[in-house]
C-alpha cells in the first residue's frame, strides 16, 4: 500500500492545565485520525457547528499549533521532525485559504504584493517576465485579470475578489494540498458558487486536494467526497458525504441534518424536535463518555463508561455510537429520522 499524502494520527489537542493543572481543561480536538493520498485528489469536509473543533485542525494540519497527542505524517514524515528543507517543501505544498478575505492583506500593499512575496521566498521565477506569467496563469485560473486587479489596494476590491485572490496565491505554489477553512462564508449566493467550482476544478484538473471546513452542510454536500462530522472535538460520524448526510447514523448528525429548513411553506420548521447545544461539561477530559450523552435519546450506561469508537455502518461509513455496537442491534434496533 502506498504511503498517504497526508495522514493524522489519533490527534488531540487539549488547551488549560499545565503544571500546576489550575485553569480549566478543554479538549479542543480528541482522537482525530484522517489518511489522505495523493491520487486521486479528493476535497474531504471537516464539518461541525462552532466549537466542534473543526479551526484547531486546521491550524494543527498548518503547522500554527502543536497537538498535545498523535501525530501530523507528510509523505511519511512527523512534520515536527523534518529538517529545514523538508519544512520548507511542507508550507509550499501544503497552503491555506481562510475565512476573511480582507484581514489576509496588508492594506499598506497593492495585492500584488502576496504574489511577489511567494515568488520570493519560494524562488519560483527567474525573471519579471517568467513571475508576471505565473501570476497571470494563477489569476487566470480563478476567472481574474492582472491588469484588472494586481495594482488595486485590498479596499478597492470586492470580497469576492479578495478571496479568489488567496486562491490563486495558493495555486501559484502548485501545492498538493489546500486547507480551505470556511471559504466562502463571507461572500454573496453567486460568488459562493464561483468558489466552490474554483475548488472542483483544481481537485479535477490540477490533482490538490482539499481539506474543506464549514459548517455548510449544503456546501459539502455539493463538493465533498468525503465527510468527518466532529462534534464537541470528537467525529460523531464519517464517510461518503453524500451517503452521510442522505443517511445519517448517529443521533447528533441526524438531529443536525434534520435542522437544515425544508425550503417547502408547508414544512413547519423548529418545534420541539430542535435541540440546542449542550454545555461542554464532558469536554473536560479525554476520558469523559460520549459528550452527545446528555442530549441523546438513545443514550445508555456504557455511554458514559467510555467513549464510542466508530462503528461500521455500511461501506465508507462509520458512527460513533454504541447502537452499531453489535450485529443484531446494527440490523434490527434502527434509528428513525424525522421529517
Amino acid at each position: 500500500m502506498t504511503t498517504p499524502l497526508l495522514e493524522l494520527q489519533h490527534l488531540t489537542k487539549v488547551y488549560g492545565g499545565g503544571f500546576l493543572k489550575r485553569a480549566p481543561v478543554t479538549v479542543a480536538l480528541q482522537d482525530f485520525n484522517l489518511a489522505l493520498h495523493e491520487k486521486p485528489a479528493k476535497i474531504v469536509t471537516i464539518a461541525g457547528e462552532s466549537g466542534s473543533g473543526k479551526t484547531t485542525l486546521a491550524n494543527l494540519v498548518l503547522g500554527f499549533i502543536e497537538p498535545t497527542a498523535g501525530r501530523i505524517l507528510y509523505r511519511g514524515t512527523d512534520i515536527r521532525q523534518m529538517d529545514r528543507h523538508q519544512r520548507r517543501q511542507y508550507r509550499r505544498e501544503v497552503q491555506a485559504v481562510f475565512q476573511d478575505p480582507y484581514e489576509v492583506y496588508n492594506p499598506f500593499y497593492r495585492v500584488k504584493h502576496i504574489f511577489d512575496m511567494a515568488i520570493r521566498n519560494f524562488n519560483l521565477a527567474r525573471s519579471k517576465d517568467e513571475a508576471r506569467a505565473m501570476v497571470e496563469e494563477a489569476l487566470n485560473v480563478v476567472g481574474l485579470r492582472g491588469e484588472e486587479v494586481l495594482d488595486k489596494y485590498p479596499h478597492q476590491l470586492s470580497g469576492g475578489q479578495r478571496q479568489r485572490m488567496m486562491v490563486a496565491r495558493a495555486f501559484l505554489l502548485k501545492p498538493r494540498i489546500i486547507v480551505a477553512d470556511e471559504p466562502v462564508s463571507m461572500v454573496d449566493a453567486s460568488l459562493r458558487a464561483m468558489i466552490l467550482d474554483i475548488m472542483i476544478r483544481l481537485r479535477d484538473e490540477h490533482n490538490i486536494s482539499f481539506l474543506y471546513i464549514t459548517h455548510d452542510l449544503s456546501t459539502a454536500y455539493q463538493i465533498g467526497d468525503e465527510i468527518h462530522i466532529l462534534y464537541q472535538g470528537t467525529v460523531a460520524e464519517r464517510g461518503d458525504t453524500i451517503t452521510v448526510i442522505e443517511q445519517p447514523k448517529h443521533p447528533y448528525v441526524q438531529l443536525l441534518i434534520n435542522s437544515i429548513p425544508v425550503p417547502d411553506p408547508d414544512v413547519r420548521w423548529g418545534g420541539e424536535h430542535i435541540l440546542t447545544v449542550d454545555d461542554e461539561e464532558l469536554r473536560s477530559s479525554v476520558q469523559s463518555g460520549c459528550r452527545f450523552y446528555p442530549r441523546c435519546p438513545y443514550r445508555e450506561d456504557r455511554c458514559l463508561q467510555a467513549r464510542p469508537p466508530l462503528y461500521r455502518v455500511g461501506d465508507n461509513h462509520e458512527a460513533a455510537c454504541y447502537l452499531y455496537a453489535e450485529q443484531s442491534v446494527q440490523t434490527n434496533k434502527t434509528l428513525v429520522t424525522k421529517a
